[in-house]
């Protein structure tokens, strides 16, 4: 017998939106997945199935969205991992910068003067960036997760906004290109 539950930690500071007033949030989430979920006051949470698993990544989507809640996505965005069938991608920004002031750094050359660059990256990707803590974290369909995800390496990476901008509008062509093609194909 598999044991399909999952534990986590989330931030204390996020447990209530995970929670949400009243338990609606994760009243929510639950009835979204199939799940029981379970959240301590301290961030530990165990999500489990509910009765039979109809679908086996019922526990993983319910770990995403609740993840996706604790990285800074509001309740509504985070469940769109469920009801869109989207994905989740979190990069955690120490695994490329060592320093406090490095990640600070960066977490500001991802959102850009004024939100312009994190808003670039979501308008020409059609995904949603969250900056949180010492995490990026992105949510949309994978093609476009994993886009967004390349311009956000590359900007932690040093290059300039202006390449990292032309680089998203070359790549999004050739996947519509793509797209077209495989269409014609059938």
């Amino acid at each position: 017998m598999w044991d399909y539950r999952e534990y986590l930690r989330i931030p204390r500071e996020r447990v209530g939106l995970v929670i949400g007033e009243g338990g609606k949030v994760k009243k929510e989430i639950e009835r979204l997945t199939s799940t029981k979920i379970t959240v301590s006051s301290d961030g530990e949470v165990i999500i489990e199935p509910k009765g039979e698993l109809d679908d086996p990544l019922a526990v993983w989507k319910a770990r995403d969205v609740i993840r996706a809640i604790a990285r800074g996505f509001s309740p509504e965005k985070a469940m769109d991992i469920v009801k869109k069938d989207l994905v989740l991608e979190i990069i955690n920004l120490e695994e490329f910068l060592s320093t406090r002031k490095a990640i600070t750094r960066q977490k500001a050359r991802v959102i850009g003067r004024e939100g312009k660059a994190k808003a670039k990256i979501e308008e020409t990707t059609g995904t949603s960036i969250s900056i949180h803590g010492k995490t990026v974290s992105i949510i949309g369909q994978p093609e476009e997760v994993e886009l967004a995800r390349e311009a956000i390496i590359k900007l932690l990476r040093g290059s300039p906004h202006g390449s990292v901008y032309k680089y998203l509008e070359r790549r999004k062509r050739e996947l519509k290109g793509k797209k077209l093609l495989s269409m014609w194909e059938y």
